[in-house]
């Protein structure tokens, strides 16, 4: 490294950025951009040359290089973020629903490293981690400066490994150790249960590339049960979105006609429509859609549009709030920027950044506090210099010197180029075990499509007969 210039990396960076300002400079103002980005380019070569020329050991210039872009887009927001070779492979690997790991979803939440929740039949699951859960350590580092992809690569390892962490949590005098063995970890997008009396329960657990076959696959099943398809809940809860193309084909299955989602942005390449088709839509039942506030982004689409074209009625708690939209971006050594591109609104312009989904009949479940989350579920809202819904303040940004916040652990490409985080959490038990909260939400859920059956045939058929 000794002899190189210091001007090497800069004039890359600069020549690259100027450039890209370059091919947009239609008039005075981009030019004044432009030159407000070449002072601060100099300002980094300045930087760069003084650490390359006087730090007390020789610097790594590509690592350098590496930190200051993550520097860069970490002072965004929290979904955008600096993706290495090894995280694009891994983040294609697990669109598909199967990777390596513990199973959990993990953020950072009041400056802590936190359990978003656990994934269902996970080792995460299986060991007793809980959504809430303060992790202070991995193995013997502290993870006070720990960013969440730092978390993610000290968690993930080869099946049959094993990591230990330590959690904080309400109750515990002093955090516990949790020695879990790392598995590969695949996750099943739907699963279903018949309740009876033709009312069907459908579990979207993500949005993964095949959800929308097996979603295909549950409904016909369930309309070749014994009383068909006389009712659907549909649970969301906890689901933490996934794959765009999928929730937009999900939400298709039951609304004939009209938009299901639009993105807005600063340019116009970020500016989509997508619209329903009235071929092989499931009408004719009623629907109850469960969401709670780990329903986020591809799951709030889906539970904003049913909601808005009146195909269902939304019970549970407000959902997460994450209406953003990710763009991947591809650089040449096969890294790539995961870069905030646009908002989400719901066919009626609902903006569902920071602001999630409100449901038509608010029905609290008690575990969430059993859970761990305390003193509330962690939302969009929540998570430092998260971009700002409509309406909503300025936010305050973290301490000089913090890492920012990201909430997911996992990462899905979507066409074109565009992925949606989110979270995920350990599902609903559909049948109530020894010990365990009942799932009052599921139950008025039930009660709920019961009771419009016994309308609809006491009175609605009866009036149509007449």
């Amino acid at each position: 490294m000794k002899g190189r210039k210091w001007w090497g990396p800069a004039a890359v960076i600069f020549v690259f950025l100027l450039g890209f300002i370059s091919g947009d400079i239609t008039s005075h103002r981009y030019m004044a951009q432009a030159n407000v980005v070449y002072e601060k380019l100099k300002i980094f070569g300045d930087v760069l040359s003084a650490v390359q020329t006087s730090y007390v050991e020789e610097p790594d210039m590509d690592k350098l290089v590496e930190g200051a872009i993550k520097g860069m887009l970490q002072n965004l927001d929290p979904h955008s973020s600096y993706l290495t070779p090894d995280m694009m492979k891994q983040m294609e690997v697990e669109t598909k629903g199967m990777f390596g790991g513990l199973g959990i979803e993990i953020g950072i939440k009041d400056s802590i490293l936190t359990v978003i929740s656990p994934i269902e039949d996970t080792p995460a699951f299986r060991a007793g981690l809980k959504a809430g859960d303060k992790i202070v350590k991995i193995e013997n580092e502290s993870t006070k400066e720990m960013t969440v992809m730092d978390a993610v690569k000290r968690l993930r390892g080869e099946p049959g490994t094993k990591v230990t962490i330590w959690v904080a949590r309400e109750g515990f005098t002093e955090p516990r150790a949790f020695t879990i063995t790392r598995d590969i970890i695949k996750i099943k997008s739907v699963k279903t249960k018949d309740m009876g009396d033709g009312i069907g329960y459908i579990r979207l657990l993500q949005f993964q590339q095949d959800t929308d076959d097996e979603l295909e696959k549950a409904l016909e099943a369930q309309k070749k049960e014994k009383n068909g398809m006389r009712g659907l809940v549909l649970d969301l809860r906890n689901n933490p979105g996934g794959l765009l193309d999928q929730a937009v084909k999900v939400a298709d299955k039951f609304i004939e006609s009209g938009l299901i989602v639009y993105t807005d942005g600063r340019i116009e390449a970020q500016k989509y429509k997508y619209s329903a088709h009235r071929e092989k839509t499931y009408s004719g039942f009623p629907i109850v859609v469960l969401v709670n506030a780990g329903s986020a982004s591809a799951s709030e689409i889906v539970a904003g549009a049913l909601q808005d074209h009146g195909r269902a009625v939304l019970l549970g708690t407000p959902t997460f709030g994450k209406g953003s939209v990710q763009t991947i971006i591809p650089l040449e050594d096969g890294s790539a920027l995961r870069l905030t591109t646009a908002r989400y609104f719901t066919p009626n312009g609902r903006s569902i950044q920071a602001k999630g989904i409100e449901p038509d009949i608010v029905v609290r479940d008690g575990r969430e506090t059993l859970a761990g989350a305390h003193p509330g579920p962690m939302r969009e809202k929540d998570i430092e210099r998260h971009l700002r819904g409509e309406g909503e303040e300025e936010t305050q940004e973290a301490p000089e010197g913090e890492p920012p916040p990201a909430k997911e652990i996992r990462m899905k490409k979507e066409p074109p180029g565009e992925e949606k985080p989110g979270k995920d959490s350990a599902a609903p038990a559909l049948e109530k075990k020894k010990g365990e909260e009942k799932d009052v939400q599921l139950e008025r859920a039930v009660d709920l499509l019961k009771g419009w059956e016994i309308f609809k045939t006491r009175f609605i058929d009866k009036a149509k007969a007449s």
